[in-house]
């Protein structure tokens, strides 16, 4: 199952993910100046959380035993037997807040303004999630388990070259001399 992958090093907290999805998703026009006009705003299916020093995108995980499926008493929310995304049916909504109540990572969220359920579905209907193609830093990745190994091994390949066996530095196997080669590199 394909999913978005978050670098979290990346992430510089300027929303523009949240941004991209509110004008992909949830505006008439598909453009920000034309979702800036429109009442009620559109909103995203995405949010920046954590502080300024350590922002973070949060969207849906669409966990295995998801307690948003569980709680949901109209049948609005269902686990697509293609992928294993969970999806949410709008039109089937009760606004009842069930899932939003039930979501350990506060990322099912009410739309007052629709009186429904709003969350992420990885944007279903398109090749690559509309907050992961709008990211400027490419903090957001979106590809399944190989893909993001890939990523990672790629990461602890480039960790392991500043690595080295110094024992005259006070953190064994760790040599200061990493941090004035990782100056040269920037």
């Amino acid at each position: 199952m394909k999913r978005i992958w978050i670098d979290r090093a990346r992430c510089l907290g300027c929303k523009t993910c949240e941004l991209q999805c509110a004008v992909e998703r949830n505006s008439l026009s598909r453009t920000l100046p034309g979702a800036a006009q429109e009442s009620p705003l559109p909103m995203a299916r995405v949010k920046v959380g954590g502080t300024n020093a350590a922002p973070f995108p949060l969207q849906c995980r669409h966990c295995e035993d998801a307690p948003c499926l569980t709680a949901c008493p109209s049948g609005a929310l269902r686990r697509e037997e293609t992928d294993g995304l969970i999806s949410l049916n709008q039109e089937i909504c009760r606004g009842c807040w069930m899932c939003v109540m039930s979501c350990p990572f506060g990322v099912v969220m009410p739309s007052a303004a629709y009186n429904v359920a709003v969350k992420c579905d990885s944007c279903l209907h398109m090749d690559r999630p509309a907050c992961v193609e709008g990211c400027p830093t490419n903090a957001l990745s979106y590809g399944d388990e190989a893909d993001f190994s890939k990523i990672l091994a790629k990461r602890r390949e480039s960790v392991a070259l500043w690595v080295n066996d110094d024992s005259t530095t006070s953190k064994p196997g760790v040599s200061l001399d990493c941090f004035a080669q990782e100056d040269n590199h920037a």
